[in-house]
């Protein structure tokens, strides 16, 4: 396909876990709606089951869009481009959303983009309006989530550098694992972080792992492991509530300290960053913010949060990424292929997207 100019809106889709979602942005990036609806039932079974989550998001996606098209005023024939994303997630979600949006790019002979998950929460700071002032290349971004915790330096669009990532649980999944423990049921997350507004952070000593130590890998298996051995005295029995309440408080505030910890080695490797930002589900918890603004403040450079319902997944990051991407090739004057043919990737690393070149790279970062 020949390189194409964006003149029209984006309609972008994103199924990759438990969310079916959509939104339609303008060239400029301005949302002009969006739908996201989380899937019922998989609470009850203590988890995501890829499965029932596909077969949920191929029986929601139709009404979504058309609710979507409908609050925008538009129709399918206005739009200029349809973009999904591609991966990394559940394989099961990523066909249905990605399978979607290439038919209706190709019933309404379009072009589709193929859209990074991480990619796309890596960029969603710099969406028009979301902060006061725009965000510039280069940016240290700390993704947490349930499935991914990861230091990236954010060089431009296509351009990332990995600079340290969990080395057993993500985030998010201890938060999960750790409220399981606790009798909180799931998403542990947010039910975590409201029992632990009930206790006290300090009467229990945890471990903080990796804290202290050279560059800016994360773990977390340890410390839910410290957590189990403060439960094991209590057997079968439910913990008191204010025990329970400060084993929270005590596992939250070691997740806070070792986010710190790794944010500020992150940044004595990117010395030139001009802000911290924070994406994913777990970016949502007010404390881990708290604590990362802190650490933003200390380096005299700007904290950057989306909106909370800009840090779990949503289809507006989706598009967003896609309209970043046009953008990147149309300034570098270089094609930008239809991503019909692109196959969805459970696994998708920073590292495996290619920037429109290096004359992109560089107007990138201006």
């Amino acid at each position: 396909m020949a390189c194409f100019s964006l003149k029209a809106p984006v309609l972008a889709i994103e199924s990759s876990c438990d969310e079916t979602a959509c939104a339609i942005l303008s060239p400029e990036g301005r949302v002009l709606a969006e739908t996201v609806h989380t899937q019922a039932g998989h609470a009850a079974l203590g988890g995501v089951v890829p499965e029932i989550a596909a077969r949920a998001h191929l029986s929601l996606l139709p009404d979504i869009v058309r609710q979507t098209l409908e609050n925008s005023g538009l129709a399918l024939h206005e739009m200029g481009a349809f973009a999904a994303c591609t991966g990394p997630g559940l394989i099961g979600g990523l066909i249905v959303g990605s399978n979607y949006a290439k038919g209706l790019a190709l019933a309404m002979d379009r072009p589709f983009i193929a859209v990074n998950h991480i990619e796309a929460h890596a960029l969603t700071a710099r969406l028009p309006g979301l902060v006061a002032t725009d965000i510039k290349f280069p940016y240290l971004l700390l993704l947490v989530s349930g499935g991914h915790c990861q230091c990236v330096a954010v060089h431009g669009v296509g351009h990332y550098e990995k600079l340290g990532g969990t080395i057993d649980d993500a985030a998010g999944e201890a938060f999960d694992k750790v409220a399981k423990l606790l009798g909180l049921g799931w998403p542990g997350g947010p039910a975590l972080e409201k029992l632990a507004a009930e206790g006290n952070a300090g009467s229990i000593s945890l471990p903080r792992p990796l804290i202290g130590r050279p560059g800016c890998d994360f773990s977390f298996s340890g410390l839910k492991t410290a957590v189990a051995r403060q439960i094991e005295p209590y057997g079968m029995a439910a913990l008191p509530r204010q025990v329970a309440a400060d084993i929270a408080a005590s596992f939250q505030q070691c997740v806070c300290d070792v986010m710190a910890d790794r944010a500020r080695h992150a940044l004595q490797a990117l010395p030139e960053a001009t802000s911290l930002v924070v994406a994913g589900g777990v970016a949502a918890n007010t404390t881990i913010r708290a604590a990362l603004e802190q650490v933003a403040q200390e380096a005299h450079i700007p904290f950057v949060a989306p909106p909370l319902r800009l840090c779990t997944d949503n289809a507006v990051m989706v598009g967003w990424a896609a309209i970043e991407t046009i953008r990147a090739h149309e300034q570098a004057g270089v094609m930008l292929e239809d991503g019909i043919a692109a196959a969805p990737r459970p696994r998708w690393p920073l590292g495996d997207i290619s920037p429109a070149g290096g004359e992109a790279k560089a107007q990138a970062r201006q």
